[in-house]
């Protein structure tokens, strides 16, 4: 079954209504359909299910087509309606997001790869073109009594990219629900760059960032109504380059999430990751395979009478749950000492000092020139120089004084630290970011070389020794909105050093299109907020950056009262040969 007809949800005066040769051959006219509320919907189920039995005994009516109305919708009536409440309530029963991802994810890979048993293009498809009278181009042509020869596809629909992957070394096999997460989400934006043509490439990028945007920590609630109007624009997109068999139930889902996150909030708070991930601590519990529902049982009973005795009598913490968050820096590495002096070591210094709240406010006190106050690059060039030496002077004069109040970490970071720094190859940095108001709305790339820490008695900071890209002409934002660095072109060669506290990991992709440059992918952040609580499934938000910032609009080009015949064979390309 196809759900296909997604024009439905366009506004009335939308240009793809009038369209006929790109879907169906017919105008859209029919309006909005409009959800069934809970009462309408008990009201129908009390209908049919009286007139419809239940169980293998009764099978079914066979499906004559769209015409046959007196085909039941429900088999059975929810137990939740003896709930007084039950048919009152907006959202009955959540949509997974996480399932419809993933085989959305699986139906998008199997058809652009062509990969057997879960491509959704054959010949049955191609048959159901010729029945619908849509896209002849595209019938298969027979060849003997078990051969079929199919048309390529259409060149706005797929391409070649089975031949950018080896399927004998790396097949698209056993995928979790939240590799297909990131997979869709930040990965095949990038690998459909240069391989498929403009139109289906931003339908394609389009559908993924969707996914990313709803699954966000934090939506803004004005742009559910543009999110909504573009995921519809998408779909009706997609209809004219893939093929009906392609919208099956879980893509034609994807319209009505927006609805849930507008009336249930974000998703991560009803999706299925914290309950999967409990599932197999469950599936830790079972000792005897014949009695599987027994061992989870008693375990859980064993393990919640351990849990409760130890925190009520000998006041003890809950087994595998931290009672705080490890906020602590540290390598994850062995060190090895070198001596640095020179420029390399005062720019490290010079570093830290700039980016510690308690030495910023004694940078607007030193003020010696008064004369280059409009002269701004020769003033800070001239302060970076000299603000080591005069931080030194004046702390030791305040030091001298008797009753001074200087922080402590001021008084040791007066002094410059030891030359001898042990260097590092890896660093957990997880201290609490800076929070300051961000003025400049600018990021610098880079590449990380080196690791220092800077040693004090009762302080160390890990230095970051980066090559920068230059900022002018090595970073670029494309049409689709993906940022692109070129790490050829080197910049703030003066300035390599940078607090480790003050960065974010990130990692790039070679750009298909051009080598020469690099596409940004920002590392997906992970909260834990259930420290403090003793639930069990916990509350792991993971968010994936998109790689592009937003989606890419879709152009109306062309007359449509003189629609022309969309291309959608490719031009000098072998057809294919597949079993009857």
């Amino acid at each position: 079954m196809a759900f296909i007809g997604h024009r439905r949800f366009l506004g009335r005066n939308h240009p793809y209504r009038k369209q006929k040769a790109a879907f169906n051959n017919f105008p859209e006219h029919s309006p909005h359909p409009v959800p069934l509320t809970g009462e309408e919907v008990l009201c129908r189920v009390e209908e049919e299910v009286l007139n419809w039995l239940f169980g293998k005994k009764y099978p079914q009516p066979p499906y004559k087509g769209a015409e046959d109305e007196t085909r039941p919708c429900w088999k059975k009536k929810s137990i939740f309606f003896k709930l007084d409440y039950w048919k009152f309530l907006p959202v009955r029963h959540c949509l997974d997001v996480m399932h419809i991802g993933k085989d959305v994810c699986d139906s998008l890979i199997g058809t652009l790869l062509n990969i057997p048993g879960k491509t959704k293009d054959g010949a049955k498809t191609r048959l159901d073109l010729v029945e619908l009278g849509i896209r002849l181009e595209l019938q298969p042509n027979f060849e003997g009594p078990k051969k079929q020869c199919l048309p390529l596809v259409p060149e706005d629909y797929s391409s070649n990219i089975s031949n950018l992957v080896s399927m004998d070394d790396l097949r698209l096999s056993g995928l979790k629900s939240h590799d297909s997460h990131a997979l869709m989400q930040q990965l095949l934006p990038i690998a459909i760059r240069g391989v498929l043509e403009k139109p289906v490439r931003i339908a394609v990028i389009r559908l993924c960032l969707f996914f990313n945007e709803i699954c966000c920590k934090t939506i803004d609630v004005s742009r559910l109504p543009k999110i909504q109007s573009d995921l519809v624009e998408t779909l009706c997109e997609l209809e004219k380059y893939f093929p009906p068999s392609f919208f099956d139930i879980m893509v034609h889902l994807t319209v009505h999430l927006v609805r849930e996150v507008e009336l249930c909030g974000p998703v991560f708070f009803r999706w299925m990751y914290p309950f999967e991930r409990y599932m197999k601590v469950c599936k830790g519990y079972v000792r005897n395979r014949n009695r599987p529902e027994g061992c989870i049982a008693e375990c859980y009973t064993a393990e919640e009478a351990v849990e409760f005795i130890a925190k009520t009598f000998f006041n003890d913490n809950t087994v595998g749950i931290p009672a705080a968050p490890n906020r602590e820096d540290k390598p994850t590495s062995g060190a090895t000492v070198v001596s640095v002096y020179g420029k390399l070591f005062d720019q490290a210094y010079l570093c830290l000092l700039q980016n510690t709240d308690e030495i910023r406010s004694y940078f607007s006190l030193k003020n010696e020139f008064p004369r280059f106050e409009n002269n701004k690059k020769w003033l800070t060039d001239k302060q970076n120089k000299t603000f080591a030496d005069w931080l030194k002077e004046m702390v030791a004069g305040q030091l001298s004084e008797p009753g001074c109040d200087i922080p402590e970490i001021v008084r040791w970071l007066g002094n410059k630290p030891s030359n001898e720094v042990p260097k590092f190859s890896g660093y957990k940095i997880r201290g609490v970011q800076d929070k300051r108001l961000v003025t400049d709305d600018m990021s610098f790339y880079g590449v990380m070389n080196e690791i220092w820490e800077l040693e004090y008695e009762n302080f160390r900071f890990p230095i970051f020794k980066c090559d920068w890209v230059e900022n002018g002409r090595g970073v670029q934002v494309d049409d689709f909105g993906f940022t692109l660095v070129n790490l050829n072109r080197k910049g703030h060669l003066n300035n390599t050093s940078i607090l480790g506290r003050c960065v974010e990991q990130i990692f790039y992709v070679e750009d298909p299109v051009d080598p020469l440059w690099s596409v940004v992918i920002r590392i997906p952040t992970r909260d834990y907020h259930d420290f403090e609580t003793d639930d069990e499934i916990g509350n792991i938000l993971i968010n994936h950056h998109p790689a592009a910032a937003a989606m890419s609009s879709i152009e109306f080009s062309g007359h449509l009262a003189d629609e022309e015949e969309m291309g959608y064979l490719r031009v000098g390309k072998e057809d294919i040969v597949v079993d009857g």
